[in-house]
């Protein structure tokens, strides 16, 4: 079995730092990405060996067996090691190590052709990682290992974790659509059972996970399921009394204002919030706050009966 030097196939120093790792990961896969080298199998296969350098390189804990792995292959070879004569028996992953999520930076990574991993790769951390390489047991036999999970962020706005939304994905010229319930949070996770990586010697396909990110709103603040927003309120109307409407995210609520009413005072609406991701047909509840809008430009008229009203004070 082959020895793949990943820090030269990213083309960095053993001691580069994470930063560095990534920039020069950017870099090449940018250059060897498939889509712009339509038809150039050695840029594919550069690709693949560029995604697994990184795979290890990434990972603190893979890095720190790789370079364990290093040590002893270099000092083999010093000693005058034969090709193909170094002990691969004692680096062999051991079975048991659980499964772990894959994170891309965008969907043309997670679905573009990245491949497997090499049979390097797989004996050395195919049972640490539990991601499609091949799992190893003590005799050297091979063992089904799970396929890779993915995992992807998608962003959706506030009206859409409101409602619910659907995302439409490419994969192995497939079209997936994707449901996203009603009353997400950021941090949910989306499951699509079996869309995952490949498994290996029988293994099951991982799966794919979509983590969402809602995105902030204009209008409100979300905590929880509840929704807060400030509402504007005439002068007029603070002191006198009367209605307004107050935006909801599902049209538009009238709230009472009673005479008096002090700019930064919170009114409840009940049921106005967001649904509940285990039961949508519960809601949280709107907080609106009074924003007092003092009136501007007046005419001198309306300065006058202003500084009457003043003078009854």
């Amino acid at each position: 079995m082959e020895y793949k030097d990943y820090y030269k196939i990213l083309g960095v120093e053993r001691n580069a730092t994470q930063k560095e790792i990534k920039r020069a990961y950017r870099k090449l896969a940018r250059k060897h990405h498939p889509d712009l080298n339509p038809g150039d199998t050695d840029a594919e296969e550069r690709f693949k060996g560029i995604n697994e350098a990184h795979e290890v390189l990434s990972d603190p804990e893979k890095r720190k067996k790789f370079d364990q792995v290093g040590t002893s292959y270099r000092q083999w070879q010093r000693g005058g090691g034969e090709p193909g004569g170094f002990d691969w028996q004692q680096w062999y992953a051991q079975p048991g190590g659980g499964r772990v999520h894959v994170e891309y930076g965008d969907l043309s990574d997670l679905f573009g052709s990245g491949g497997g991993f090499s049979d390097f790769f797989s004996a050395i951390f195919g049972g640490m990682a539990g991601r499609g390489g091949t799992e190893w047991g003590v005799r050297g036999q091979a063992r089904a290992v799970h396929g890779r999970d993915y995992e992807q962020e998608v962003d959706i706005t506030l009206e859409e974790a409101f409602s619910g939304a659907t995302r439409i994905l490419q994969k192995d010229g497939r079209r997936l659509e994707v449901k996203v319930p009603a009353g997400v949070k950021t941090g949910s996770k989306v499951r699509m059972r079996g869309e995952g990586g490949e498994g290996v010697s029988g293994g099951a396909k991982g799966d794919l996970y979509l983590r969402v990110k809602v995105l902030p709103h204009r209008v409100f603040e979300r905590k929880g399921n509840d929704l807060h927003s400030e509402v504007p309120v005439d002068l007029y109307t603070a002191v006198l009394g009367g209605e307004v409407k107050v935006p909801t995210l599902s049209g538009g609520a009238m709230l009472n204002i009673p005479p008096g009413t002090q700019g930064g005072r919170t009114f409840r609406l009940k049921g106005q919030g967001m649904p509940h991701l285990k039961d949508s047909q519960k809601r949280g509840d709107l907080y609106a706050k009074v924003k007092v809008q003092v009136p501007q430009n007046l005419t001198d008229r309306e300065k006058e009966l202003y500084g009457e009203l003043a003078g009854m004070q």
